[in-house]
């Protein structure tokens, strides 16, 4: 019987604030299938987050299918708009949300893990972080900072996750990123930059498989998902109507859920995916292949 085993491995799942999102659901999948799993939360959040877990007010979506409970090896700080820690502006270090911290640059979190577990360290990476401060506006209406802020916190983070992660990665290991289908069709409603984003996101995975296959010996994949509401897709609102829509407009009449992303997830970071890689995988009950709405 063909097993997803994961027994051995350490996953770092970044983009992880409460139990709601992608993030979580494949972090608890890959724990299911066996991995040690550490995850990097961006600071503001990470005070109410660590709080929710200590509190035991998250014990039921931490439960295991064995009866255990999923246990984060390590929480780190991670703010991926700073690649190094020179990066961090003044006023940010001095918050009382980061000043406790130390460095939660990109680069900051590769130092992390090396000096708490050595070199190589980490065998599966997922990038579970997207934001654009003025996802609301329609792109017309957003500015260069705005679509800036958009690329470099959703796509380009995933590259600088890449240089300094990889180095730290074992060999055979895996990358991961989510995007969505507005990476390449029109999505009306997602709008600031993020479109942009995620069709730079899955551009630069298929470059950087190549780039990180050839120098590190690692695979670099993206799922793209289909809708569900997630604190960050509640934020832009309207989610329950694209929701009802795809359900509607898919092949299989169904929306789709977490853990069916998860699971996906869990199968490309695992040796029964050693063949895939530079591939952006659909998870969205088909929605993708469909040119009119459902009949």
């Amino acid at each position: 019987m063909l097993t997803i085993d994961l027994r051995g491995k350490r996953a770092l799942v970044a983009g992880v604030a409460d139990d709601a999102g992608f993030g979580f659901a494949i972090a608890k999948a890959l724990a299911e299938a066996g991995a040690s799993v550490c995850i990097g939360t961006w600071p503001p959040a990470l005070g109410i987050f660590q709080t929710m877990i200590e509190r035991g007010k998250l014990d039921r979506s931490l439960a295991l299918a064995d009866g255990s409970k999923l246990s984060f090896e390590r929480i780190y700080p991670l703010d991926a708009d700073y690649d190094v820690a020179s990066d961090v502006p003044a006023e940010v270090q001095s918050n009382k949300r980061y000043r406790d911290q130390g460095d939660v640059s990109i680069q900051g979190l590769a130092d992390r893990l090396a000096a708490d577990f050595g070199r190589p360290c980490l065998d599966i990476v997922v990038h579970s972080l997207a934001n654009a401060p003025e996802v609301k506006n329609p792109l017309l209406d957003t500015s260069r900072r705005g679509y800036l802020a958009a690329v470099g916190t959703s796509a380009y983070s995933f590259t600088s996750m890449l240089t300094r992660l990889g180095p730290v990665a074992r060999q055979g290991g895996t990358f991961l990123a989510l995007s969505y289908l507005a990476a390449e069709r029109v999505i009306p409603g997602y709008g600031g930059g993020m479109s942009s984003a995620k069709a730079a996101l899955e551009s630069d995975m298929r470059t950087l498989s190549f780039e990180a296959g050839r120098k590190w010996g690692l695979r670099v994949n993206a799922i793209s998902a289909g809708p569900m509401p997630s604190r960050a897709a509640n934020a832009i609102g309207g989610i329950a109507q694209m929701i009802e829509y795809c359900r509607n407009a898919s092949p299989l009449r169904e929306a789709i859920s977490a853990a069916e992303v998860a699971n996906v997830a869990a199968f490309l970071s695992s040796p029964l995916a050693s063949g895939i890689t530079g591939t952006t995988l659909y998870v969205d009950k088909g929605y993708h292949a469909m040119g009119i709405s459902g009949i």
